[in-house]
């Protein structure tokens, strides 16, 4: 690896961050909150380490996929280091550690908390909090990649290692392109939210915050009932209906744009996705209508909002639904680990490798029958490379290796199984609330430090995808095959 390089690399996103961070400091001055100083002083080490690491280093170079590895997790790392700055200076939590988790579970858009009392925290480190899901959702290398070409940088190697889902696609042959447009798309719709979430009757400031949670399928709110605290049924429905939007692949919102709607209709993994939404939503529905939790316009409303919330996960709530039925509660479990679209802002395995994975069992099943058939996996009319395939089935074996590993863990916390086993889905799909004494009016603060660590490197490891970050930590004689 190019060490400078990496390091000159890494400047740059640190000196983004600063930026972002920013528009927090400056609305602290401007209400008075009493956090101005801890994002000064967040601000002058997030500046200083950018700076030195980009100007005093002079050296430019092609990214290889190591490099693009180094970068993208490194990149994480560093990012949530700094963001937690303004959190633990400002006295928002009680410790540093408390802070890194829940910068982390901001940048993620994991939006799992371990501030049991938002309306006591400062609002500019409200704002700063969520506007870290914002940078998170499309990804902040992405953002990065659009000026890496002004220092002689191609950037697909850290596009591909950032991008979720098992293939990285690309709208433009100019990666730089590709991350614009992305970028372009992705502030349109924050926009078209804001607004709209201003006319349901929410202040300037809680619908930036809800905004910045949709877009980046983040879950953070301003107000600790979530999104039960406002009334009526138009901002549950509008968050919903963006949630699926933002569950969505990028890349069909651009052909969108483009008119190109022959090939976002004909998409199966946008049929696959809201063919699962519908169901799980009927399902839902009827159980909580035959238990009495309210009329059918009610439950229905409630059903389509946390559906739509953990199938995105954005997780945000709307209702306590620790509460519902055991059918209820368990298909709302399947969906933590489903997620939404891969190359999306949402989390979780991915429904095209769920596709990918019910065509492969469905052809091995033929092959039972007929062994000399060749029968090619297709998506969308393509057939998809037998790489692809190895490589969906070993992520499924490292996630669910790392799942049961990390729930086992829990248990020694002295929690319940199924508090154990949702803290640690929530946190690998990123989804937020889970079960039990992690359900959605509750928090992660009661875990020692050493468990918040832990569920934050789970974090980094379900926004990267496993194999982003277990590639850099391979030692090179199994790079070579001796394991």
């Amino acid at each position: 690896m190019n060490k400078l390089f990496i390091i000159k690399i890494l400047g740059i996103l640190v000196l983004i961050e600063g930026v972002f961070m920013l528009p927090s400091a400056m609305h602290s001055a401007f209400i008075n909150d009493g956090a101005l100083n801890s994002f000064l002083i967040a601000l002058a080490v997030v500046f200083v380490v950018g700076i030195s690491a980009y100007f005093l280093i002079n050296t430019k170079a092609a990214v290889t996929p190591k490099d693009g590895l180094a970068i993208v997790t490194c990149g994480w790392i560093i990012v949530s280091l700094l963001g937690a700055l303004p959190l633990y200076l400002s006295d928002s939590v009680p410790t540093y550690i408390d802070g890194f988790f829940e910068i982390v579970s901001g940048f993620t858009t994991t939006g799992a908390s371990v501030i049991s009392d938002i309306s006591a925290v400062p609002k500019s480190v409200v704002l700063w909090r969520s506007t870290t899901h914002w940078i998170g959702g499309m990804g902040i290398l992405v953002l990065t990649l659009s000026l890496l070409p002004k220092i002689g940088v191609g950037g697909f190697q850290i596009f591909k290692a950032e991008s979720p889902g098992p293939i990285a696609g690309k709208i433009d042959p100019k990666m730089s392109q590709t991350a614009k447009r992305l970028y372009s798309i992705y502030i349109v719709i924050t926009l078209i939210l804001f607004v709209l979430l201003m006319l349901g009757g929410m202040n300037a400031f809680d619908s930036i915050i809800h905004t910045f949670g949709v877009v980046g399928t983040g879950g953070f709110s301003s107000k600790v009932e979530s999104v039960g605290y406002f009334k009526g049924d138009y901002i549950p429905l509008v968050m919903s209906a963006f949630m699926m939007i933002c569950g969505t692949n990028f890349t069909l919102h651009y052909y969108l744009y483009k008119k190109k709607l022959s090939l976002v209709f004909k998409d199966e993994e946008l049929k696959t996705f809201y063919t699962i939404i519908i169901f799980a939503i009927l399902i839902i529905s009827l159980n909580l209508f035959l238990n009495g939790f309210g009329s059918l316009k009610e439950v229905l409303i409630k059903a389509i909002f946390q559906v739509t919330s953990i199938a995105s996960t954005s997780g945000f709530a709307n209702a306590d639904f620790d509460l519902w039925p055991s059918a209820s509660k368990f298909t709302l479990l399947i969906l933590y680990f489903f997620g939404s679209c891969a190359g999306s802002t949402a989390g979780g395995i991915k429904i095209i490798r769920i596709l990918i994975v019910f065509k492969t069992i469905k052809r091995e099943i033929i092959k039972v029958i007929h062994p000399k058939a060749v029968i090619p996996i297709k998506v969308n009319g393509k057939i998809i490379n037998d790489k692809i395939i190895m490589g969906i089935f070993a992520f499924l074996g490292i996630y669910m290796a790392v799942f049961i590993g990390a729930s086992i863990l829990i248990t020694f916390s002295g929690v319940d199984i199924m508090t154990s086993i949702s803290s640690v889905a929530t946190m690998l799909s990123n989804v937020g609330p889970g079960f039990k004494l992690v359900g959605p009016t509750r928090t992660f603060e009661f875990y020692s430090g050493g468990y918040k660590l832990l569920f934050s490197f789970l974090m980094l490891l379900g926004r990267l995808e496993f194999f982003t970050v277990i590639a850099l930590i391979t030692p090179k004689q199994s790079i070579r095959g001796d394991f």
